[in-house]
């Protein structure tokens, strides 16, 4: 009977291991930070930044649009540059707040001398206080899409 329980164990806690221990070897993506939409992301000291793209419908002019979530609960200033066409803008972030920019409800942040083509992209420097410095490519987009068309400048 005792032999009889401790084969049941064994093959009860076998047939367990089994069923399980390809989820124990395999990679699993649920653990990577990755971009889930058409931005890009960065980290900045204590700056998240996320889904950075510009939307353009001919390349000359853009609608950055952004997220930042300040981690900190210092004020924190988030500088971003154009490295092309030179222009820099600088967004002020409240401690542990999140501001959206270039949404349909927020007031667009355009560059005028953007110079690219849109389905490619543009090269992004992004600062926050002392931190170092990000470089990031930012994809320029169209309005094509239903939810960037009204985001077109």
């Amino acid at each position: 009977m005792k032999a009889r329980l401790a084969a049941s164990a064994a093959l009860a806690l076998g047939i367990a291991i089994g069923g399980s221990g390809c989820a124990m070897l395999t990679y699993q993506a649920t653990t990577e930070k990755y971009d889930a939409s058409d931005g890009v992301s960065a980290d900045v000291g204590a700056l998240d930044v996320r889904n950075v793209l510009v939307v353009s419908d001919d390349g000359e002019e853009g609608n950055l649009v952004l997220s930042v979530t300040n981690t900190s609960t210092d004020d924190e200033t988030l500088s971003v540059q154009f490295v092309d066409a030179g222009d820099t803008f600088e967004i002020d972030v409240d401690g542990g707040d999140t501001v959206s920019l270039g949404t349909a409800e927020e007031e667009p942040l355009l560059i005028e001398n953007l110079d690219a083509e849109v389905g490619g992209n543009v090269t992004v420097y992004l600062q926050a206080g002392s931190a170092e410095g990000v470089e990031i490519q930012v994809p320029v987009l169209d309005g094509r899409l239903p939810e960037y068309e009204d985001l077109v400048p």
